[in-house]
């Protein structure tokens, strides 16, 4: 079985590959790891390889990590939907959210993010495929959100996000996600200076995104294997 060490080279060799495929420098495309469900041993061995940033879905599991893990140096950032009463844990325990899909998230990070601290870096997550099951902001909403969000002094508005609709090729809605993102500076002018993120792209679908213009690929089951259930995760080494 191949170790995360090896894993890690792997992908890295993907972005690498796919990147040069496309005529982009790779040193433009991070890596995210997604350790979600993941125990800290994991993240340990991960760190041990040379990955510094990480990815997490779930604040009751994520904070005992970085809790854990507070002597590393580890760029933490939260991926999954946020509940408004989880805000002020989430203002203060990351340094990038790349989720926020309503202005009241927006405000409410902003407000309870310690003053001493960097702004938080945030992406919009837009639902491009249209799914009803699926958190993310209406692509009609784009605009006048990002004009709200950007009058936010302690947030740093760097980008937008999206999942897309599975079992269907990424692809188009990659594109669709770059578009928007090319229209939404044209649109903000000068103060789209710090819109320089396109978090899209995983495990099956990095070349993809990498083609449309992807800065930050979230992977997990590439690196760590198949996931495991935040039940067995309770019963892993390093966890207990």
């Amino acid at each position: 079985m191949a170790s995360i060490e090896d894993r890690l080279v792997d992908v890295r060799r993907r972005i690498a590959g796919a990147a040069r495929l496309c005529g982009r420098d790779p040193a433009d495309i991070n890596l995210l790891v997604v350790s979600k469900t993941r125990p800290i041993d994991d993240i340990r061995a991960a760190l041990a390889a040379g990955q510094c940033h990480f990815g997490e879905n779930y604040l009751q599991e994520a904070v005992p990590k970085i809790d854990a893990l507070a002597d590393e140096p580890i760029c933490w950032h939260f991926i999954g939907p946020i509940q408004a009463n989880k805000t002020r844990a989430i203002a203060n325990n990351f340094d990038w959210v790349h989720s926020v899909d309503r202005l009241k998230i927006a405000e409410r990070l902003n407000a309870q993010r310690d003053p001493a601290r960097p702004p938080l870096n945030i992406c919009l997550q837009l639902n491009i495929s249209g799914e009803a099951s699926k958190s993310g902001l209406a692509p009609a909403d784009l605009v006048a959100m990002a004009a709200a969000v950007a009058k936010l002094d302690r947030l740093r508005f760097r980008g937008l996000m999206c999942i897309p609709r599975e079992n269907t090729d990424a692809s188009a809605q990659f594109a669709r996600l770059r578009r928007l993102l090319d229209e939404l500076k044209q649109s903000m002018g000068a103060r789209a200076e710090s819109l320089d993120t396109l978090s899209m792209g995983m495990s099956g679908d990095l070349e993809a995104a990498i083609v449309e213009g992807a800065t930050w690929l979230r992977i997990g089951t590439a690196v760590f294997g198949p996931r495991q259930s935040s039940i067995e995760l309770n019963h892993l080494p390093g966890n207990g």
